[in-house]
């Protein structure tokens, strides 16, 4: 943002796309701050939490949540790219039904994110949890409360760069220490086999999980709102301004499908990061957690988590995981704000509450959220007092939520697409099969939920 408003497309700012390996990595970034925000409520909360009930039966949940919400999400970048609007304008050019001059859509977003700070909530929680364990003499609220308000300085001032570099830093810090404590479970009485990992893979229901299977589904990998997040990610990054506006030229075309390929890269590294570290939380809970009947509930949800690493690393590691658990717990939190931030300043720009083209306007809205949005997540915690169950439920919102993506994304495809960048056969059918397959999982949410 310090050159210039990457919302506003001129050629000014058009810059060739890199060629080289080395010069294209420089240009990565929107996909690991996602990376970053997946982490915390959906693989440490969830994840474990679902390998704690279902041992390794649902672990073919995870690949399938993982792999297979990664080319919706490439849909929104190329839209990004391609015509450089933010996700709410395209939700409110979409045809359909009107309330006070705005599509029923953004309403219907609206409406279902009441039910989201739940979720991030509980995230908070989880980070006072974390801190209290070190710091017994000091309350929980008390923590909650530091929590809040250090996250919210933060991203008040924060813009795209400082929220890129402090995602990957936190990101990359969890990531090893939990492959590492996956590697040493192979020397415990918790050693999983090749054989637990088939089992996983058999595509069943365990009994009795599925309402945390549907959550897991909503919350792992790219979730709705992060795929919605991950548009605004490209624009901050440079993507459309780098391409520059559509006149419809051959230099276009040229750097759009240039700019297309290095958000392609970024999307895919990102998604083989967050996948790996994924699976890695699911077995730890599917091994460890499931054998001594460990469910993590309650303010007793970190304590039970830190069995995952005691078990396989010894005693030592419990503070390691505490220190793990934060950096995780409150990337989500920093990634979370800096998304919601942004998307509820769309909105209000839709509804017409201000201009968000206007960079101050912008600008005061989000560091106005960026205080809101942290103190009802404490409020919400301190009065519910149940992490997990505040994670799960907003996961299964979230798993609803891909309905309206996903309707989205195949508009995005079919109705906006600039044919001089269509894609190939190959990606077309995985295109259609997880749509499908995303449509029908969200559609038995909606069903579980409302039943």
């Amino acid at each position: 943002m310090k050159d210039s408003d990457p919302y506003i497309l001129n050629h000014d700012s058009v810059l060739e796309p890199p060629v080289k390996i080395t010069e294209k990595i420089k240009f990565l970034g929107p996909g690991f701050i996602l990376s970053a925000s997946i982490v915390g409520s959906g693989e440490l909360i969830a994840t474990t939490t679902l390998g704690a009930k279902a041992g390794f039966a649902a672990l073919w949940i995870i690949l399938l949540s993982c792999l297979i919400k990664v080319v919706i999400q490439l849909e929104f970048g190329k839209n990004a790219i391609c015509h450089g609007k933010t996700v709410m304008k395209t939700f409110n050019d979409l045809p359909g039904w009107r309330i006070r001059g705005t599509n029923w859509i953004i309403w219907l977003w609206f409406l279902l994110w009441v039910v989201k700070p739940l979720q991030v909530g509980g995230v908070l929680g989880g980070v006072a949890l974390t801190l209290n364990m070190w710091f017994p003499g000091i309350d929980i609220p008390v923590f909650t409360i530091i929590t809040a308000i250090s996250v919210s300085v933060l991203v008040y001032r924060g813009y795209y760069k400082t929220i890129q570099r402090f995602s990957v830093v936190m990101m990359l810090l969890f990531t090893v220490f939990t492959l590492t404590a996956l590697y040493f479970l192979h020397f415990t009485e918790h050693s999983f086999t090749w054989s637990n990992i088939s089992e996983g893979l058999r595509f069943r229901f365990s009994p009795g999980t599925i309402a945390i299977a549907i959550a897991v589904f909503g919350l792992t990998g790219v979730a709705g709102d992060e795929i919605v997040a991950y548009h605004y990610w490209c624009l901050e990054k440079g993507y459309a301004r780098h391409t520059g506006p559509n006149d419809g030229s051959e230099q276009w075309t040229r750097r759009a499908r240039g700019w297309i390929r290095i958000m392609y890269l970024d999307a895919f590294v990102s998604m083989f990061i967050y996948t790996g570290v994924t699976i890695a939380f699911y077995l730890l809970g599917a091994s460890v957690l499931n054998d001594s009947g460990n469910i993590p509930e309650g303010f007793s949800m970190i304590e039970s988590l830190s069995v995952m690493y005691t078990e396989s690393l010894g005693p030592w590691a419990k503070s390691w995981f505490m220190l793990g658990a934060l950096v995780v717990l409150y990337s989500t939190l920093f990634a979370a704000l800096a998304a919601w931030t942004r998307i509820f300043s769309d909105i209000f720009g839709q509804t017409g509450w201000i201009s968000y083209f206007d960079l101050r306007q912008r600008k005061r809205t989000i560091a106005i959220l960026a205080w809101i949005f942290p103190a009802l997540w404490a409020i919400l915690f301190l009065l519910v007092k149940l992490p997990v169950l505040m994670v799960t439920i907003g996961g299964a919102s979230t798993s609803i939520m891909l309905l309206i993506v996903v309707s989205v994304a195949v508009n995005y495809k079919y109705k906006q697409q600039v044919q001089r960048i269509s894609s190939g056969i190959i990606y077309n059918i995985i295109f259609i099969i997880s749509s499908l397959a995303i449509f029908m999982f969200g559609l038995y949410s909606f069903m579980e939920v409302f039943r």
